[in-house]
């Protein structure tokens, strides 16, 4: 490869510098003794939490509770070496378990040789997809999808997340149709013949859960409220009575998995893959900003996309699951003193050496307590105060909510996303296809005249000159609208001929609208009067001059700003209404004559060249 450089071929790789390509060199010059000692801290704490989830994410997933703890180790190593977080902790979540469940239940039977077969491939899809969005630089597309998209879809799938262990809290076996209302019933007929001690302890462990997150906050209550079921189903000689228990792992230490690379199997995963690729790199971005802003670190979007992806792509090679970003084990990690990423390796090498000692002890966690667990994982999964909050404060991001939340309940998990993902992009073009326009007015009660909307604010206008702002976004898109609302100010103010149109935040005017611009500039000018522009942006001034807008309504008609702007129209007006008004609208205006001073007051309408109705609409 004569001629090539290391730098030249990172370059073909979509600009990848080695910074990129070994994050971790970036933040492996800031471990010293004091940052190891916090992340061992950080770690260890990190590492009880993962104890319990590893067991009921994997069971919520459809997979045995050691691919729980596999994903837990081996994936929050890799996001942690290729992310650019220093805080987030990834492994398996309740949103992406519910996906992965939803994608391979209906074609395969939980925790079989075939279904975990298939899990590994989806988890390796989802690791290719994430990476081809890192290598694309679309860090940035988990802006536009609606925050309502998530929280809709949380809470639908916290719903058939708890609806899905009612059959283990109960010790009884629920068919599973395809109907959510025949589900129901089924379960509502199911109720009297519940098994007891089943009953008893899911619901001890469901308390004990609650009460010691109440009460004992800083101690893993998930695994206390395992570890109380456990005791409890001991006592009661649970196990000859009936009560399924976990049993035995086959191992602790992950093995070498191969996902399968059949076509057909690929093409079939390969929708779901993507919307679980999609739905995790939303977690991961998302919980890793918000922790960045506690700890003042940027977030590089494409750069978390890189790293979920190899955690996936790579995991899947070692018997995990999808995974994503932990919204607990992340906030646990920071809370915990976390200075380094070195923390989440800490965490993975501590929960595999207390795997060691504590395997054995989870082959006798009863499969009630583990629901009990479950149900309360999913119960916290709901962001009450956010729906609440989206209810009251838009209707649009309600509608996205709902709409998601019901889509996840009568339709396939990853097409739910899909809606919802769609839905967000719908409102978002609706809202840039209506950008606001105001008429504004200077208001004479201010210091310096400030302009102001004068529909709002009732103020005086000048009756030949009409000064429109527009704020938004200026395209093909928004064409029709800016046109309707150009037409609308034809009718109702047929004497103010003369136009100065102040564009606002316009982003990059396209052709379509500068030919708008042309169209209503001739328009004026048939009728008497004139079209004129005003925008601060060199940028935007480049793009008129090239789409010709500039040429076709002359330099004179084109300013930067409003003050060159109204010295520039004023004296272009008809002196003859000029001379007839009384408003003095600009500075700029030339005094009214002596015996037209406001001596008269019944002759102002005619003075102002304004009809009775018009006056007093603008007073």
């Amino acid at each position: 490869m004569a001629g090539f450089s290391p730098k030249d071929i990172l370059s073909a790789m979509g600009g990848l510098s080695a910074d990129k390509l070994f994050p971790f060199a970036s933040w492996l010059k800031m471990v010293n003794g004091r940052t190891v000692r916090a992340d061992l801290v950080a770690g260890l704490t990190g590492a009880t939490i993962a104890l319990p989830q590893g067991v009921a994410f994997s069971a919520i997933a459809g997979m045995p509770p050691e691919y729980g703890f596999y994903t837990a180790m081996v994936t929050a190593v890799i996001a942690s070496l290729f992310g650019s977080s220093w805080h987030l902790i990834s492994g398996p979540t309740t949103a992406i378990s519910a996906l992965v469940y939803g994608a391979l239940s209906g074609a395969f039977t939980p925790e079989t040789p075939e279904y975990i077969r298939a899990c590994i491939t989806l988890t390796m899809l989802v690791g290719v997809f994430q990476i081809g969005l890192g290598l694309a630089r679309l860090g940035n597309l988990v802006d536009f999808v609606s925050h309502s998209v998530m929280v809709g879809f949380m809470a639908g799938a916290a719903t058939i997340i708890g609806l899905s262990q009612i059959d283990n809290a109960l010790g009884i076996d629920l068919p599973r149709p395809e109907r959510l209302a025949d589900f129901l019933a089924g379960m509502v007929d199911s109720v009297p013949s519940a098994h007891l001690p089943s009953l008893l302890i899911s619901g001890v462990s469901l308390a004990v859960a609650v009460g010691s997150k109440m009460l004992m906050p800083k101690i893993p209550n998930y695994l206390l409220a395992m570890l109380a079921g456990s005791v409890l189903c001991y006592a009661i000689g649970g196990e000859e009575q009936g009560v399924q228990l976990i049993g035995a792992m086959p191992s602790v230490i992950p093995g070498f998995s191969v996902p399968s690379f059949n076509i057909r199997l690929l093409g079939d995963l390969a929708p779901s893959a993507f919307a679980i690729a999609l739905v995790g790199l939303l977690e991961a971005v998302s919980i890793a900003r918000a922790i960045g802003i506690k700890s003042g670190q940027d977030i590089d979007g494409n750069q978390e996309f890189m790293g979920q992806g190899l955690s996936n792509a790579v995991g899947s090679f070692f018997q995990c699951y999808a995974s994503s970003g932990s919204f607990t084990r992340s906030g646990v990690n920071y809370e915990a003193g976390a200075r380094t990423p070195l923390a989440s390796v800490f965490a993975a090498l501590l929960l595999l050496i207390i795997l060691f000692f504590v395997a054995p002890l989870f082959a006798l966690v009863p499969i009630p307590a583990m629901a009990g667990v479950i149900l309360l994982v999913a119960w916290r999964l709901i962001d009450f105060r956010e729906l609440a909050h989206i209810i009251k404060t838009s209707r649009a991001e309600t509608s996205i909510a709902f709409i998601t939340f019901f889509s996840t309940l009568f339709i396939d998990l990853e097409f739910a996303i899909y809606i919802g993902v769609m839905l967000s992009f719908l409102i978002f073009l609706n809202k840039s296809a209506h950008p606001f326009l105001a008429v504004i007015s200077p208001d004479p009660d201010t210091k310096h005249r400030v302009f102001r909307n004068a529909e709002i604010h009732k103020l005086p206008e000048c009756p030949q000159l009409l000064f429109v702002r527009l704020d938004g976004p200026f395209y093909f898109g928004s064409v029709e609208h800016v046109r309707r609302k150009f037409r609308g100010y034809e009718r109702k103010r047929a004497q103010q001929k003369h136009m100065l149109f102040m564009i606002k935040g316009a982003g990059e005017i396209d052709l379509p609208a500068s030919e708008l611009m042309i169209e209503e500039a001739r328009r004026r000018k048939r009728r008497g009067g004139s079209f004129h522009l005003q925008a601060k942006a060199i940028t935007v001034i480049e793009r008129l001059k090239r789409f010709h807008v500039a040429d076709a309504l002359s330099t004179e008609h084109v300013h930067t700003s409003k003050g060159d702007a109204i010295a520039e129209i004023v004296p272009r007006l008809d002196q003859d209404i000029c001379a007839r008004c009384t408003l003095r609208i600009f500075n700029e205006c030339p005094p009214p004559p002596v015996h037209l001073e406001l001596d008269h007051p019944e002759n102002a309408d005619e003075r102002a060249g304004l009809t009775g109705s018009e006056d007093d609409a603008k007073r």
